[in-house]
């Protein structure tokens, strides 16, 4: 115990140190702080794939930390300056969008991350999915004004493209949110030089969304498609809202996931950027794909054999309350939007 909340302390300020600092150094500190933290975590199980998966997390934010060391480096050697916001020497722009890259997840550095949530447990794989792209994400916001847009759009498609492409032949759960985390980031890159706050909303509500999930199925213990097609017969009320919950994550009317969506298609077609954001709706009906399917796993099929996978006939049926609080704020946000849009 003692250890974990070590570890927790330790991520809680290693992200505190990198969206607080104004110098490169210290953001940079705050990265490694983070990604030493989560190393533990990730293999506290002694399996050899979590042990595997702890090893390419280190040696990808390794490597991306170096980059980003080198690009701050580099635009201080030509402009003199160490500040976040100054970042406006054009090969130093290009190392820091590849760096952060890496560190998020996004095409074409994304082959690490569905094999590392894949090797960790499902909590893990939340803090992985959220908390750790935070600092990142915060990162390419303040530098957002010296970007390339059309590195970031064409990346932010092919994310969009690739994280609904490969999650349709998944049958493992954490690969399948894994990818639909790549999809999203995609969401949340193509808007950041235009509107950086709707980049942080979408942010927010992926991150809310994917946490109802990850706490639903932490509870009833689901890791494949075959265990969650058992779900509905011990829990069905958990079942259906989980079934809820997968289709905000898709983005469908009238949930919360539909907010982000909404607001990012009107702000490109403001910016008479039409094509791109017809090709990044259209490429989110892939995603839909297999957010109905794991819906409809959940909910509808029963399966009609023997399973390979020991059946659980203790299951747990106590809900945590942080759950049922995530997946009702996972779904019913949206008559909240007109406050949100308010906000200054």
């Amino acid at each position: 115990p003692q250890a974990k909340l070590i570890f927790s302390m330790s991520l809680l300020l290693g992200t505190t140190i990198t969206i607080s600092s104004n110098h490169w150094m210290m953001a940079w500190t705050g990265l490694e702080v983070n990604t030493l933290a989560i190393l533990p975590l990730i293999s506290k199980s002694h399996h050899p794939r979590a042990i595997e998966a702890s090893t390419k997390y280190f040696l990808v934010q390794a490597t991306a930390s170096t980059l980003l060391l080198f690009s701050s480096a580099s635009n201080a050697w030509f402009t003199g300056q160490w500040d976040i916001t100054q970042l406006t020497h054009p090969v130093s722009c290009t190392l820091l969008t590849t760096a952060i890259s890496m560190k998020l997840g996004l095409v074409p550095f994304h082959f690490w991350f569905p094999e590392i949530l894949q090797g960790s447990s499902l909590m893990t794989s939340l803090l992985l999915a959220t908390i750790m792209k935070f600092p990142p994400t915060i990162l390419l916001l303040l530098t957002s004004p010296s970007l390339n847009p059309t590195l970031l759009s064409v990346m932010a498609i092919a994310s969009a493209a690739l994280g609904g492409w490969m999650g349709l032949n998944q049958t493992q759960i954490r690969k399948i949110m894994a990818f639909s985390s790549i999809s999203h980031l995609g969401w949340m890159i193509i808007i950041l030089i235009y509107s950086p706050k709707l980049t942080l909303i979408t942010f927010y509500i992926y991150s809310l969304t994917t946490a109802a999930i990850f706490f639903t199925l932490n509870s009833t213990n689901t890791l494949k498609l075959p265990t969650l097609m058992s779900m509905w017969s011990k829990i069905p009320t958990l079942a259906a809202a989980l079934m809820l919950t997968l289709l905000s994550l898709a983005g469908l009317p009238p949930l919360t996931g539909f907010l982000p969506k909404w607001l990012i298609i009107q702000e490109l077609t403001k910016q008479e950027l039409t094509t791109m954001a017809t090709t990044i709706a259209l490429l989110s009906l892939l995603g839909l794909f297999f957010y109905l399917r794991l819906a409809y796993c959940a909910t509808i099929t029963l399966p009609p054999n023997s399973t390979n996978h020991m059946k659980q006939w203790h299951t747990n049926k106590s809900i945590n309350m942080l759950t049922s609080i995530l997946i009702t704020l996972s779904t019913m946000l949206l008559p909240l939007s007109p406050t949100i849009l308010t906000i200054p």
